[in-house]
This record gives C-alpha cells, sequence and structure tokens, in this order.
C-alpha cells in the first residue's frame, strides 16, 4: 500500500483562493483525499468558489472531497450572496422540523453548485452546559429530542441536495466546560447518561442517512480512560458499531491542541486510523504536516498487515460515500440558476419573517 491508498484518507487545508501547484500535484499524485476550504479560500464569491472546485476536481486522481464548515450561524464560511442562516438553536426555536429540512436544501443546493460535496455540519451535539466555549447556540439545543429531530432534518435536507451531510461531534462535546481547539476536554460522565443524551441526536441521525460523522477530541473516561475519542478504538469502532454507522467517520482537525500539544502529527494520524477514523482532517496550510502525517501511515501499511486492512476498509467507506454525491457542472449560468432561484428567495424570506418577529 502507498501513497495513493494512505494519501486518500487525508483532507488538508491551503492558503489562497487559488489551487496552490503543491497541493495540485498532491491531490494528482494521489497524495491527499480531498480539500477543506475556509474563509481564506472563498473570499471572491460563487464564482470564485466554483472555479477552485473545479480546480481541484480535475486534480484529483480519484473524486476528492471539497468539504466546508457551512453549519450557520457564526460558523459561516460563505457570505452574502449565499442563504444567510442564523445559529442552529435559533432554527430550532421556532419549533418548524420541516423548515428546517427546507432550510438544510436550500444550503445543501447552494453549496453543491460550486462543486462541494460535503459540509461539515450539523452540529448534533447537545449543549448541556451554559458555560461551554465551543458549542453553545450552534446546537440545537439543551434537549436531546429536539436536537434528534432538528438533526435528522438538517441531514435529509443536506443529502437531498446531492451533499454528504457531515453530523459533529462524536460522540458528543456539548458537556464541555472547554474547548478542544485550546484544551483537552475530560468528562467523567456515566456510559448510562451517554446513551439517554449525547447519542440520541447521533442515532437519529444515522437512522435518517447520514452519510459522514466527525469525531470530538473529547475524553470521556467510561468510553476509554486513556485517548480522547478521536484516537480511541472504543469510540470510533466499537461505539460506532452500537449506533450500526458504516459511512465515513472523519476526524475533527488533528493540529487542534486537544490533539497536537500532546501527540506528534505522525502518532496522532496512526493512532486514529487505527481507532476507526477513515479520514483525517489536517486544516492549516501546513503541507509539511500533512506529508508527515502521509508517511507515517505509509510506513506503518507496510509493516502491519492489520493496519493495512483498516486502510482498506476506510478506503471503502471514502468510495462509496463518494458515489452518493450529485456532481454539477459548476459553470456560471448552473450557478446563477441556483442563486435565483424561487426556492431560495422564499426560504430567504422565510428566515427574515421568522427572525422579525
Amino acid at each position: 500500500m502507498g501513497a495513493t491508498a494512505c494519501g486518500r484518507l487525508i483532507v488538508g487545508g491551503f492558503d489562497g483562493t487559488s489551487l496552490p501547484d503543491t497541493f495540485a500535484r498532491a491531490l494528482s499524485e494521489g497524495r491527499r483525499g480531498g480539500a477543506i476550504l475556509f474563509k481564506r479560500n472563498v473570499e471572491g464569491g460563487p464564482v470564485q468558489v466554483a472555479a477552485l472546485s473545479r480546480a481541484i476536481r480535475a486534480a484529483g486522481r480519484e473524486p476528492p472531497f471539497v468539504g466546508v464548515d457551512q453549519e450557520g450561524g457564526r460558523v459561516t464560511r460563505l457570505s452574502t450572496p449565499f442563504l444567510e442562516v442564523p445559529s442552529m438553536r435559533t432554527v430550532a426555536s421556532w419549533g418548524d422540523v420541516p423548515l428546517a429540512e427546507r432550510i438544510a436544501r436550500t444550503v445543501g443546493a447552494e453549496l453543491a453548485s460550486l462543486g462541494f460535496t460535503v459540509n461539515f455540519a450539523p452540529v448534533l451535539d447537545v449543549n448541556t452546559r451554559d458555560d461551554n466555549p465551543v458549542i453553545g447556540d450552534r446546537s440545537f439545543g439543551s434537549d436531546p429530542e429536539t436536537c434528534a429531530r432538528f438533526g435528522a432534518a438538517w441531514v435529509r435536507g443536506l443529502q437531498s441536495a446531492g451533499l454528504l451531510a457531515c453530523g459533529k461531534h462524536f460522540p458528543g462535546h456539548g458537556d464541555t466546560s472547554q474547548d478542544s481547539h485550546c484544551d483537552s476536554p475530560v468528562l467523567d460522565s456515566s456510559r448510562e447518561r451517554l446513551d439517554r443524551i449525547e447519542l440520541v441526536p447521533f442515532r437519529a441521525a444515522v437512522a435518517a442517512g447520514a452519510a459522514c460523522l466527525m469525531t470530538a477530541h473529547v475524553l470521556y473516561r467510561a468510553i476509554d480512560p486513556t485517548y480522547p475519542a478521536t484516537l480511541s478504538h472504543a469510540a470510533c469502532t466499537t461505539l460506532r458499531e452500537q449506533l450500526g454507522f458504516d459511512g465515513v467517520l472523519f476526524s475533527d482537525d488533528l493540529e487542534m491542541r486537544a490533539i497536537g500539544a500532546y501527540w506528534a502529527i505522525e502518532e496522532t494520524a496512526v493512532r486514529a486510523i487505527a481507532a476507526g477514523c477513515d479520514t483525517l482532517l489536517l486544516c492549516s496550510s501546513d503541507q509539511d504536516a500533512q506529508e508527515r502525517a502521509l508517511a507515517a501511515l505509509e510506513r506503518e501499511a507496510l509493516a502491519s498487515p492489520a493496519f493495512r486492512a483498516r486502510c482498506d476498509q476506510a478506503q471503502a467507506r471514502v468510495r462509496n460515500a463518494h458515489r452518493r454525491v450529485v456532481l454539477r457542472p459548476l459553470d456560471e449560468k448552473a450557478v446563477e440558476r441556483v442563486f435565483s432561484a424561487d426556492e431560495s428567495r422564499e426560504v430567504a424570506s422565510e428566515i427574515a419573517r421568522r427572525l422579525a418577529r
């Protein structure tokens, strides 16, 4: 197993609004499985974003992931003329599940028209702590059943537009008082509580057909006393199997401090794949870190038949996910049709009406 197989399991970031030559080569040589885009990459509006997606798609040896965090509210990478969606807490407060699904379908149609294949949404965390510094209003609320109903609707809406939904942060980041971007959250919650609260929206999302989930860099002592979920076989394999989820499990960004402050990227890459993650996110523009993660995966795959089999399983899940994507032509007229569609205008008007109440 070489770069083509292992590289397929790495989705990286880069700087700029056009595809760097180094990243294009990595895609064409099978050393990346796609790209995650941030505000730094999408400042030129729909036409520029579509052109960037075309370049990523053309460079990929196999169909690449083109991902973005377009949750709504304060985590929104694409602004006007894209649909302005309020926080998920606000959407859920309206109590209208069909409207939530309709909003998600509109978001999905916009993203798909620009060549995105996966939206890292919805947030499925049940926000049970008022002092949670990272989830808060990104969650549909503090009630598991509310989060389940609206989370499942968001999954259905995004995927009905031909996009892959990615629910996060498995198995739950809503009860933490620390932000895993900066710290290492540890929770002593019982397994009974996990089943009763945190896992309820994830079960609903899986039942709704969610193509992808994303891990939490949170250590749940009731699941694994040593490793955070991203690096835990008990979470990424045993627990996901108990949920009946066989889609793509993305790691959260391996460069976040909850992980990066304690383990070298080479070790986290191998541990995450061995644990059961299928695709690794390395979100900065640090190409050296992405290459070191790849080299570590290749070394382990050559040394360990069991790890090689795990990589093969991850590859198969990635390919199955891509079969669910509806690829758009990405030309200017197609983009214009989506952004000028009656449905988009009607949904925007309905959101404005609800916010004005």
